[in-house]
């Protein structure tokens, strides 16, 4: 009655709609129902039609339109949808009414989110599926008790990479992949890091997901604390999303659905995908976990060797990126055959007694397993319930019927009853619902498979292959872009001009580069120095050399190699190193040799020239230089030389 603003999950304004009473505590039952048809409201003169003047729907891409349209159209009031990424029922729902949109370049640009990287692993068990050997014996686990035995298979398993942690789980597989993430994390994906970063991986089902975590912990060497499944199925699994948001403890969650979409963890840097997904929209969601920015103190807290997060990495294991988006009944008397093998002999009416009455067992069993759904599917490929087909295949167990069976066999040649024959007609009798129906045999051997997650552990995978992959479209499109600016800008930025005019051994101060970086940031926020580099990288891998950390002279490098003057592209530190002991070859030519105090001035002006591509004398006032007493400790190593050899070092180390 007297609220301005009034936040509430659709399922419970429906409630009200209905008269129902709800109270503001967390009530799963009622904030997750789905209901099986679409919803009809009527007027309720406790929640009349004008009680908003403004409904805002917020994560409108999900499917509400259909279910919950009437609770939406209540209402007699503006409607405004909120969604990252719109469906074109969406759209529809909106009548094409895009009020405002806001990309991600946009809010990468704006510094709301951070821009992301892939990198690809990829396996041969990923890719080509498996074979399990008839006589391997095999852990088996019920995928709904989570009940495991052993079970020694009676005939060839082969599985196919669409099987994988559905009907069979890899260990190796699981186990290579992230033995890779392992070995690859600080040197390729983020490399000179030492902690892992806040990683959200995507099992296939809830299954898959405890398998992973069992395995990270072994892999990594961790212990509990170090990663958690975080999924409906969870124990408290809101403490468990508190924990990898605030701890720095827990480095990895690994979840199916629960953390895919409209959850907050802005610390989470690496998006893993161990499963396959084929909605783009979906995609988008789960990606967008790893794209909010944070704080650097914040980041820093969780994670303390970064000091800002300035990207994330999708590690896509399943190519999810490549998209254009023991049984005691006694009924049971030929255990070592084959389901398949029963209801091949049953289609060809070859299936013997036995072979009938094992047959009924398997199917009786089974027929216990199945969902609802299941059941309604075979009821419709056969015409009628499984249950049915085999209670009329149990018959052959059953004494009184076999005994009229041989009672009322037909006269044979010889005058005499063909016991024998008659057997062989009520057999084919109760079999030929199975025998005459190919889909529903080769059905019922796919409900069966999948009832069963069955665990690999004798093959063993191999890295078929695990890299960046690069968008050389957007890397060549920022580096025409780059091009153009330092044409453009060539006689109005001092450190641009100065380099196109006098481009060899040219004193370019820092105060200059740090002027070329602010301007640059001016009408392109996202050109980073890492940007450009990285972008140069992508289209010429030969001529660029990685580096882990850039400094603001890195842009004297950049600059000399857009406009030619620099064969490779070489981080400017790398580059005073170089001309150091090139110099230094240079003075022990000439006869000069440096004591080891003297060397440590020298050493410490071309760190000097290397942050800021200049040496002043000032500097000798500021630390380290101070350590060793300043002006006076450098003129008393060096002597009345400071001056040439700090002009000497200037000219052959800096720009």
């Amino acid at each position: 009655g007297s609220s301005a603003v009034v936040i509430s999950t659709i399922q419970r304004v429906f409630s009200v709609l209905k008269g129902k009473t709800v109270t503001d505590e967390d009530d799963p039952s009622i904030d997750g129902f789905t209901p099986d048809s679409p919803v009809e409201v009527q007027y309720s003169a406790d929640l009349p039609p004008e009680a908003f003047d403004l409904v805002i729907v917020d994560e409108c891409h999900r499917s509400i339109y259909g279910l919950w349209r009437g609770v939406i159209e209540y209402f007699d009031a503006h409607i405004v949808g909120l969604t990252a990424t719109p469906t074109k029922q969406t759209l529809g729902f909106f009548q094409q009414n895009l009020v405002s949109e806001y990309t991600f370049p946009q809010s990468v640009a704006d510094k709301v989110n951070v821009d992301f990287e892939v990198y690809r692993i990829r396996t041969k068990i990923t890719e080509q599926g498996g074979l399990l050997d008839a006589g391997d014996v095999v852990p088996v686990m019920d995928k709904r008790t989570r009940e495991q035995r052993l079970l020694e298979l009676d005939d060839d398993v082969p599985y196919a990479a669409n099987d994988l942690d559905r009907s069979v789980v890899s260990k190796s597989q699981i186990r290579t992949v992230l033995e890779t993430y392992r070995d690859r994390l600080f040197t390729e994906i983020f490399p000179g890091r030492k902690v892992v970063p806040k990683t959200l991986i995507f099992a296939k089902d809830d299954n898959h997901a405890e398998e992973i975590v069992t395995q990270v912990m072994q892999v990594f060497g961790k212990g509990n604390d170090f990663a958690a499944k975080i999924t409906y199925n969870s124990k408290d699994p809101k403490k468990l999303l508190q924990d990898f948001r605030n701890s720095p403890t827990l480095r990895i969650a690994v979840t199916v659905d629960m953390i895919a979409t409209g959850t907050d963890v802005k610390a989470i840097e690496c998006v893993f995908f161990m499963r396959d997904v084929r909605s783009g929209t979906y995609f988008e969601q789960m990606k967008g976990r790893g794209a909010r920015s944070m704080d650097d103190a914040s980041f820093t807290a969780l994670t303390p060797d970064a000091t800002h997060k300035e990207r994330f990495v999708i590690v896509d294991a399943v190519g999810v990126t490549e998209h254009k988006f023991v049984d005691a009944a006694p009924l049971e008397r030929s255990k070592t055959v084959p389901l398949k093998t029963l209801l091949e002999k049953a289609a060809t009416f070859t299936i013997t007694a036995d072979e009938t009455a094992s047959l009924a067992s398997r199917l009786a069993r089974l027929s216990r397993e199945l969902t609802p759904d299941e059941n309604a599917e075979l009821a419709a490929i056969a015409g009628r319930p499984l249950q049915e087909i085999t209670q009329e295949l149990v018959k052959i167990a059953d004494p009184d019927t076999l005994a009229s069976v041989i009672e009322n066999a037909p006269l044979g040649h010889d005058g005499k009853a063909d016991a024998k024959k008659a057997m062989s007609d009520f057999i084919e009798q109760i079999v030929t619902p199975i025998a005459s129906n190919p889909q529903l045999r080769q059905r019922i051997l796919e409900i069966r498979l999948s009832h069963d997650l069955i665990f690999d552990e004798g093959n063993k995978d191999e890295l078929l292959d695990a890299r960046g992959v690069v968008d050389t479209s957007k890397a060549k499109s920022i580096v025409e872009s780059w091009v153009q600016y330092i044409q453009d800008n060539r006689d109005e930025i001092t450190a641009i001009q100065m380099l196109y005019s006098k481009p060899k051994n040219v004193a370019i101060t820092f105060n200059e580069i740090k002027e070329l970086a602010e301007r640059i940031k001016r009408p392109h926020p996202t050109w980073t120095i890492d940007v450009l580099w990285n972008a140069y990288l992508a289209l010429e891998p030969t001529k660029v050399r990685k580096s882990s950390v850039h400094t603001t002279t890195d842009l004297v490098s950049l600059v000399r190699f857009t406009l030619g003057q620099m064969n490779e592209l070489v981080p400017y530190a790398q580059l005073v190193e170089e001309r150091y002991a090139a110099w230094l070859l240079q003075q022990e030519n000439l006869g000069v040799k440096f004591t080891d105090n003297q060397r440590w001035w020298l050493d410490r002006i071309k760190d000097a020239i290397a942050n800021s591509a200049q040496f002043d004398t000032k500097d000798f006032e500021m630390s380290p230089f101070t350590e060793r007493g300043g002006t006076d400790g450098v003129l008393a190593e060096l002597g009345n030389s400071v001056s040439d050899v700090i002009a000497s070092m200037n000219m052959e180390l800096a720009s």
